[in-house]
């Protein structure tokens, strides 16, 4: 027979060493500006441990430029790009805008990894966890190394792919930031890209609609990544999401399509989020910052500052900081309700992991 406390004893060792195997995984911030390696959570289309890829830019080249009034900002790159491409420039944001820029390799960075790989493009969930993981690094290794800084001056951008990963990070995390800024971004996994259907984007996501595909697109799945989800915008808004979401968006895009975003814009208006969207025209065309009604649109540093300048500088008497904690330091979970069951987004240890938990059970109330 078993001795029934040794057993507990022999597991109590097992979780806390395995604890303290985690908790080491984790880097210390670098000095000066540079990358490190983060831990991520499992990705099932490819099991196994996952790190990616950070890049940190201080505003004044160092860790020990960080103040009291630094703030942190997540800069994301497009689908196919990676570390700081197709979005704002890290180092311009660190300089003129006092923060610890931040740029994320979320999962299927790259062009093999996110288009010429048979496995389906993830599309903003676990590249959003990679991204709220990134942020949380910086945050808490600012903590752990004693420095001040703004926690309430949290703000992500990303172009293309990167403004995707930025309007669902917002959605996994939605009592974080104080400003996030869209550009082009995808707002929802349509048919249309999930499938490569024929006549409309020319975005090819690689989901099935064979159960029995390890590629197939479950509804949930699929209503997750709806970054307009009306169900969902509901549930931000009963948790209290006070984030300033700005979308810049072409006209004329085929690729994001414009549709889309009109129609999140106004599910997002509709359930009295702070949503500021800036379509872009023929009329806004100057050249220097503003140079396509399509999918490029332009200089995607000199947009940011364009759009939301006035809401991320520091001097500024429009200066947007959150004033509530961040789902980092609730320690809670925020759910989303779909189809058959719920996904899960737990923030017990700090930083994000997620879950789907299918509709087995009864859950307890939204918190």
């Amino acid at each position: 027979m078993f001795n029934l406390t040794q057993v507990l004893s022999t597991l109590w060792l097992v979780i806390v060493s395995a604890a303290a195997s985690a908790a080491a995984e984790w880097p210390a911030l670098p000095q000066r500006n540079g990358a490190v390696e983060i831990p991520a959570q499992e990705w099932v289309q490819q099991p196994g441990p996952r790190t990616v890829r950070v890049t940190i830019s201080y505003p004044g080249g160092s860790l020990n430029s960080v103040i009291e009034q630094t703030g942190v900002m997540l800069t994301l790159h497009n689908w196919g790009g990676e570390d700081c491409a197709g979005t704002a420039s890290p180092d311009a944001l660190a300089q003129r805008l006092n923060v610890v820029a931040v740029c994320v390799n979320y999962l299927q960075s790259g062009k093999k990894a996110s288009i010429d790989d048979p496995e389906p493009y993830d599309f903003g969930y676990l590249q959003a966890i990679d991204a709220l993981r990134a942020l949380w690094f910086v945050c808490d290794g600012l903590q752990r190394s004693g420095r001040e800084f703004d926690g309430g001056r949290l703000y992500c951008t990303g172009g293309s792919g990167g403004g995707n990963v930025t309007l669902m990070a917002n959605k996994l995390a939605p009592r974080t930031f104080a400003c996030i800024i869209d550009m082009c971004g995808m707002k929802k996994l349509s048919d249309d890209i999930a499938f490569n259907l024929p006549g409309g984007s020319g975005l090819d996501a690689r989901w099935s609609r064979d159960p029995e595909s390890a590629s197939y697109l479950s509804n949930d799945e699929q209503e997750l990544r709806f970054v307009g989800h009306p169900d969902h915008l509901q549930v931000m808004r009963m948790l209290g999401t006070s984030a300033k979401i700005i979308v810049v968006h072409g006209v004329d895009d085929a690729t994001c399509p414009y549709a889309d975003a009109v129609e999140m814009v106004a599910n997002m208006q509709a359930a009295t989020l702070d949503v500021e969207p800036h379509f872009v025209t023929k009329g806004d065309i100057d050249g220097a910052v503003f140079a396509s009604t399509g999918h490029s649109l332009g200089n995607r540093t000199e947009i940011v500052f364009r759009v939301a300048g006035k809401y991320l500088s520091p001097d500024s008497p429009d200066l947007l900081r959150r004033k509530t904690p961040s789902d980092f330091e609730r320690r809670a979970e925020v759910w989303y309700p779909t189809s058959r069951g719920r996904f899960v987004i737990s923030y017990e240890n700090g930083f994000p992991v997620g879950r789907f938990e299918a509709a087995s059970a009864t859950f307890p109330p939204t918190r």
